[in-house]
């Protein structure tokens, strides 16, 4: 085989995938895993699993960095550029237009009303990865040590960053003390050792969504960029952690987006194929327009390529670092704790509905006890909203 014809597959793969891949990062990584393991045949189970514990050990959106890995493995540097660029750019183009949309009718009555109806349905979203996730990312007595430090100290104003970085500080430190080499190589181990999943520790307050409409304030193209290379220079996990780092940025920090139009972006990112990290070029969008979006989509996605690019060649030692591999349980306990604390306080925040209180609890039952995915979930909820209007007898404006 020519060496284009690796480069041609890999375009073709994963520009499908980057179509029709919806659900969220589980849902990419099994689609994966089903279309190069079982059907191509391009790796092993064994390798696979391999890459997606090297993702999980860098910072980034995990999906695009398996997909990034996958592409390198396939066909080298290059591919790992292609890869990751025909996996992400579908849907950044898709939530770039809906971006545009969204700033030029956003302030009709029918469209307020679909947003109102999503945002509750995106914070059922987000209650359900956390009950999902805890089992599996709160698996050291550190881990929840540490998670707990986080939530109290995020409710206090803490910055993200900060607790993250101070997270990974601790959980190496100690990770490196409890080596076996150590003259007591069982001193720490009540602090690593797995703990038994506990009942979740979120209390959903009662909350509704107020209506979304206009643009955010503008920032230079640069300014865009920074702020979102920093957070993606330092988020680990999902396409929900996101949202954490986002609010802290822009809502909370420097004040340029509401609450509502922080969960508009991340409703929009997850009912579009591919990353949901494509929630950034939305972000940037309502930051500083076609430049922002630009700007914003770079930032996000840029560190993930360079942080795959080292690490690619490193995955074998990556995979079986003891001291990597606990230090990244406690940082994930964290940014569960993080993403928990911004449910609460984005909820806290909201104004009280009994409409928006039925679509939180609906979504979020659906959610929990059926297989019902996201992207019909954040539908509903749409419907559900403009449901709502129609009943209430508004006229829609023509």
């Amino acid at each position: 085989m020519s060496t284009a014809a690796p480069i041609r597959e890999v375009a073709a793969v994963f520009t499908r995938l980057g179509l029709t891949a919806f659900g969220g990062p589980a849902a990419h990584i099994a689609a994966m895993n089903d279309e190069l393991v079982v059907r191509r045949g391009w790796l092993s189970g064994a390798e696979f699993a391999d890459l997606v514990g090297a993702a999980n050990l860098i910072p980034g959106p995990n999906s695009t960095e398996l997909a990034i890995h996958l592409g390198y493995r396939r066909a080298g540097w290059v591919g790992l550029l292609v890869a990751g660029t025909c996996f992400i750019v579908p849907a950044v183009l898709l939530v770039w237009a809906i971006a545009w949309s969204y700033v030029a009718w956003g302030a009709r009555l029918e469209m307020q009303a679909m947003l109102q109806g999503m945002q509750p349905a995106v914070l059922a979203v987000v209650v359900q990865a956390i009950w999902r996730l805890k089992g599996s990312l709160v698996r050291t007595r550190l881990g929840q040590l540490l998670a707990a430090i986080a939530f109290g100290g995020m409710l206090l104003g803490v910055s993200e960053l900060v607790l993250i970085v101070g997270a990974l500080l601790v959980a190496l430190a100690v990770a490196v003390a409890d080596r076996p080499t150590d003259a007591d190589p069982g001193r720490l181990s009540l602090l690593l050792a797995p703990v038994a999943p506990a009942p979740s520790p979120l209390a959903l307050s009662s909350a509704a969504v107020a209506v979304a409409g206009g643009t955010a304030s503008t920032m230079s193209g640069t300014a865009i960029f920074l702020s979102f290379a920093k957070i993606g220079s330092v988020l680990f996990g999902s396409g929900y952690v996101l949202l954490t780092f986002l609010r802290g940025e822009f809502v909370t920090r420097l004040g340029l987006l509401s609450e509502a139009q922080l969960l508009d972006a991340i409703a929009v990112g997850q009912v579009t194929p591919g990353p949901v990290f494509s929630a950034a070029t939305f972000v940037g969008f309502l930051l500083g327009g076609h430049t922002g979006a630009a700007a914003a989509t770079l930032g996000i996605f840029l560190p993930a390529f360079v942080a795959v690019a080292v690490t690619a060649p490193l995955v074998s030692h990556l995979r079986e670092s003891p001291v990597l591999s606990r230090a990244l349980d406690a940082v994930n306990a964290v940014t569960l704790a993080l993403m928990t604390g911004v449910v609460l306080l984005m909820a806290r925040g909201l104004v009280l509905s009994p409409w928006s209180l039925a679509i939180l609890g609906v979504a979020s039952l659906l959610l929990l006890r059926t297989r019902l995915s996201a992207l019909w979930v954040l539908s509903g909820g749409a419907l559900a909203g403009l449901a709502r209007l129609l009943l209430a007898g508004s006229v829609l404006t023509p």
